[in-house]
């Protein structure tokens, strides 16, 4: 096993934070290198930072000594039983349309303080005589499938970016996601059956990009969002069962003081899930054969394994990063440690280079063992979780 240095114990940071909340920011940093420190790395007044622990990531802002959440947090429109995957691949699409408009060097996270939990919440419902601001349309009263007017919008979330000047933080801009459905699951009767509406990308796409233009006019009737930029990207969720989440669609860089939307920039990203089905195909053959050999060479090494998959991203045929994960049933530490050690040969061997990848490897009692590689590495890094 590679020796784990300081690279991987940042690594293992970010990906522990990434585990435990849905927030993606840096991994833990030096507290006083920050010029909105204190001065002292122990003290928990006044504003501080994060700290980086690489320049992709953004710095994010504690006050008083306790990280700043956001005001909204957690507000979705109830769905039956959800995809846990649709929220970190929507928070994490934002910080990747941010990084297009707020530079990661120029800008400061602050999770949204704009919008309450009340007003997000009011905004998703339908609209109705006693909520004349919803987003979704009104009720109609059927319960057919195809004639119901469906839930769209499922999610919406602001992140806050800073500007910092003379140790003080400003706002410097603000993006916000909206999140569509591709599925609308509703019951008939209450505790009843489940059903389902489709929502074509097509129409989810066009009805979010309407909505757009209201949440920009209401965003910027706020006075401290009357002169900030403000991005607006659209999310399409992927549906309850699918073992990834969903994509951005298309995203608006709103100028200062703009109070529609004028012009939409289009995504082409799509997630893919390693081993391809049976009558699907990737956007790239070499990289699913990749997968597939690396996945032969891994089930024959160990003969405890109940699966091994990855999920895989694409900007148009380019693979952008693949997590891989591998569920395992282990009797022992020493075969932890061999395993985790035969991964990092395989991975360099056959999974494609040039792109972040990371591996989990899982059991009944949690997480076993992970690795990790950047775009610009040729070796794995890993970590054997232990206990004394």
């Amino acid at each position: 096993m590679d020796d784990l240095g300081g690279n991987i114990v940042k690594r293992l940071r970010t990906f522990i934070a990434l585990a435990a909340v849905p927030l993606f920011l840096a991994a833990c940093g030096n507290l006083g290198s920050s010029s909105m420190s204190s001065g002292s790395k122990t003290s928990t007044s006044g504003t501080q930072l994060t700290g980086q622990s690489n320049d992709n990531d953004y710095e994010g802002v504690i006050q008083s000594g306790h990280y700043t959440v956001s005001k909204s947090r957690g507000v979705t429109n109830t769905q039956d039983s959800g995809n846990t995957y649709n929220l970190k691949s929507f928070e994490n699409g934002m910080l990747s349309v941010s990084k297009k408009v707020f530079s990661t060097k120029n800008y400061v996270f602050q999770e949204g303080q704009y919008l309450s939990s009340t007003t997000v919440q009011n905004w998703l419902d339908r609209k109705s005589k006693t909520n004349s601001v919803g987003l979704n349309p009104v009720d109609n009263g059927s319960k057919s499938a195809s004639k119901r007017n469906p839930i769209y919008i499922q999610a919406l979330e602001e992140q806050d970016y800073m500007t910092q000047k003379n140790g003080k933080l400003s706002l410097g801009g603000v993006t916000v996601g909206i999140a569509v459905n591709s599925v609308d699951y509703f019951k008939k009767v209450q505790y009843g059956a489940t059903y389902e509406t489709k929502i074509t990308q097509a129409a989810g796409e066009a009805y979010a990009k309407k909505a757009a233009n209201t949440v920009l006019k209401r965003m910027r009737q706020k006075s401290a969002l009357k002169n900030v930029p403000i991005v607006i990207a659209v999310y399409r969720q992927a549906s309850n069962d699918s073992l990834i989440g969903g994509t951005f669609l298309a995203y608006s860089n709103n100028k200062a003081g703009s109070t529609s939307v004028a012009k939409w920039t289009a995504l082409n990203q799509k997630n893919y899930v390693f081993p391809i089905s049976n009558g699907a195909s990737s956007p790239n053959s070499n990289d699913a054969s990749s997968f597939s050999n690396f996945k032969s060479q891994v089930e024959n090494f160990f003969p405890n394994l109940s699966g091994v998959t990855a999920q895989a991203q694409y900007d148009g045929k380019t693979l952008q990063g693949m997590h891989v994960n591998i569920t395992t049933q282990f009797y022992s530490q020493t075969e932890i440690i061999n395993f985790t050690q035969y991964l990092q040969t395989a991975a360099q061997k056959y999974l494609p280079s040039g792109v972040p990848i990371d591996i989990t490897v899982s059991s009944t009692d949690g997480i076993q063992s992970f690795l990790n590689r950047t775009a610009s590495e040729k070796k794995f890094s890993s970590h054997v979780f232990n206990s004394y």
